[in-house]
């Protein structure tokens, strides 16, 4: 592992702060890392909720902005909005003032993974259209804009589509973390065949803070992590419908009582708060069920990261919708299922040589989740040593593009 020659001034943007634990995991995960090469550097987050990151990772944090946009808010009518542009172009051109200012003395602006590429929750605010500005103002402080293993897509707009085309074409090294990222960006017309494809950082969490896997008593019964997931929307589909979402609770209402009719226990495992889906889930369930014993469906608070990896770290195997659930279950070593609701989670099933075990949100089909997941347990030290090679394997590409960041810095 290469060492920092100076100490390092970074600047990171994005979705921080939140509630989203794959958001956070990957912050947590490149600045430990930049933290061990470089014990002196200065270290800034421009993100979502400052407060919140400034206060677990003690490093100064700033707002992505200080206005509440509204204008390209589709809600507002159009006769209201043309108005509003007019009185906000002085407003917003303060927003780049500020931006130049805040990024004195930064050496690198830092796009640290998340699947930040998309205009399906906006353009503003943590949208492409941020994203080009700090950009820019980056370039014209003449300091590095380096993209590093972010997902890519959905991009609906054509404003979305030349906002992040131009955001892009700002840096000074990009890299995606799948392919079907970097085929996504080439397919809406920008030139990122010769750019890099590296796995997802959170591949790069220290081991320091990893849980360790709980023995299970004897005679107990083995536990299922089960992952839930409110329906995302355009995130997921240009047509999203609600029947996808239906469908989806269904099936697992279905699997959850052949679970427990085959004497395994359940983990209730969320990534973000979206705890109206343990809700849904639990009415589907019922519906389906009726009466059954409440404390073998276990419940816990999730507020963190952490709290997150201590669920996983309790069960046997996992069954996830969301992203980061299935690669935190991989790096733990779980036998994992994972309910595909975008590329990235296909993506990266195929990448660690287990496509089989992928499970497509749109033709949600109990019976075949059912026969996935007996072939997963009748396969279940086969795939373990398979998933710990392709975490070996991460971890050392991971290091590698660390140094070639180093070699740009």
């Amino acid at each position: 592992m290469r060492t920092a020659n100076k100490p390092l001034k970074v600047s990171f943007f994005g979705h921080f702060g939140s509630p989203n634990a794959g958001n956070e995991s990957t912050l947590l995960a490149i600045l430990a890392h930049l933290r061990s090469v470089s014990p002196d550097g200065e270290f800034r987050c421009i993100c979502t909720l400052p407060e919140v990151v400034a206060a677990r990772d003690g490093i100064e944090a700033v707002p992505i902005t200080t206005r509440v946009a509204k204008l390209w808010d589709r809600g507002i009518p159009l006769t209201r909005r043309v108005p509003m542009a007019v009185v906000g172009v002085g407003a917003e051109a303060r927003q780049y003032a500020r931006a130049f200012r805040k990024l004195k003395g930064t050496d690198m602006l830092v796009v640290p993974g998340t699947g930040l590429v998309t205009d399906a929750y906006g353009l503003s605010y943590w949208g492409p259209y941020s994203l080009f500005k700090w950009s820019l103002m980056a370039k014209l402080r003449r300091c590095k804009v380096l993209i590093v293993s972010v997902g890519a897509g959905p991009i609906h707009r054509a404003p979305g589509r030349i906002l992040a085309k131009a955001a892009l074409s700002l840096a000074d090294y990009r890299s995606y973390r799948d392919d079907a990222s970097r085929d996504y960006l080439t397919g809406i017309g920008f030139r990122a065949g010769r750019d890099h494809v590296y796995p997802d950082l959170v591949f790069g969490l220290p081991e320091e803070m990893l849980p360790r896997n709980g023995a299970r008593p004897e005679g107990a019964r083995r536990v299922v992590g089960l992952g839930l997931m409110e329906y995302c929307g355009r995130y997921s589909s240009s047509d999203p419908r609600p029947e996808t979402y239906t469908a989806y609770l269904r099936s697992l209402a279905v699997f959850a009582t052949w679970l427990l009719e085959h004497d395994y226990d359940i983990r209730l495992l969320l990534g973000d708060a979206d705890t109206i889906v343990i809700k849904d889930f639990r009415s589907a369930l019922d519906a389906h069920l009726g009466d059954y014993d409440d404390s073998r469906i276990i419940e816990r608070p999730i507020a963190s990261v952490h709290d997150v990896l201590a669920e996983i770290a309790a069960a046997d195997v996992v069954v996830a919708t969301r992203f980061h659930n299935v690669l935190l279950s991989l790096l733990l070593n779980k036998p994992v299922i994972a309910i595909s609701h975008h590329h990235k989670c296909s993506s990266l099933m195929r990448w660690m040589k287990l496509p089989e075990y992928t499970h497509e949100i749109d033709g949600m089909d109990a019976d075949r989740l059912i026969q996935q997941f007996r072939e997963l347990e009748q396969n279940r030290e086969a795939v373990k040593r398979t998933i710990g090679e392709g975490v070996v394997g991460a971890r050392a590409a991971l290091d590698e593009q660390y140094d070639l960041l180093f070699a740009i810095s």
